[in-house]
């Protein structure tokens, strides 16, 4: 494995400088060179826009547009972007719309270093990867999902769910989004209908039950 990702150019987005190094550290290890870092959605993109690297590696909980905001962002402008999203949660909701959003794999943070040197490799040759574990979740779900309330969201309410859930309010979703707030005000009406739910605590608390934030 020690040339395993000789002369891929990368980009890390992790809001967590100390998982940044971790995953620098080990992906340089094996020949990558990570061009540039980013700590939210939004430098992200701007670091994608300015690098073009091989793969834009990216958690999918950050400040201000969020993974998946950022993912959806991206591909709309770049729609040849590889980009291997990560995550720490257990959930099937977020791989599922993260590759439904063009993400070209998906792999949980509790994975082997070694598994996230696959990943990188698999999605920089062009294919697709999702991690193993995930992927027999994802299956199982198929048949579950009338029992979760969270998957009757569309992909945009989803989006704006996630954040307001964080704690954010509908003028800040609405700039991360580049939206007008009576977009995202009509989203949150959907929202709330679907989900049963009265306010922005009560959606908090569907998403930490959903395993979709941290309590």
């Amino acid at each position: 494995m020690a040339a395993a990702l000789e002369g891929l150019r990368l980009v890390l987005a992790d809001d967590h400088a100390v998982v940044r190094m971790g995953f620098r550290m080990l992906l340089e290890g094996v020949g990558a060179e990570v061009v540039a870092e980013a700590a939210s959605g939004e430098a992200a993109l701007a670091a994608f826009a300015g690098h073009r690297p091989d793969v834009l590696v990216m958690d999918v909980t950050m400040p201000g547009l969020g993974g998946l905001g950022a993912l959806e962002r991206l591909l709309a402008h770049h729609a040849d972007a590889r980009v291997l999203m990560l995550s720490a949660h257990d959930d099937t909701q977020v791989p599922t719309r993260a590759l439904k959003a063009g993400a070209a794999g998906y792999l949980s943070k509790r994975a082997q270093p070694a598994e996230l040197v696959r990943a990188v490799a698999q999605v920089a040759r062009g294919g697709r990867y999702v991690d193993p574990d995930i992927a027999a979740q994802l299956a199982l779900a198929r048949f579950g999902d009338a029992g979760d309330p969270v998957a009757a969201l569309t992909d945009k309410e989803f989006a704006v769910f996630l954040q307001l859930a964080k704690g954010r309010d509908v003028r800040q979703v609405a700039d991360s989004h580049g939206v007008s707030a009576s977009t995202v005000g009509t989203h949150l009406y959907h929202i709330k209908q679907k989900l049963q739910a009265g306010n922005a605590a009560q959606l908090a608390l569907i998403a930490v039950r959903a395993g979709l934030i941290e309590a």
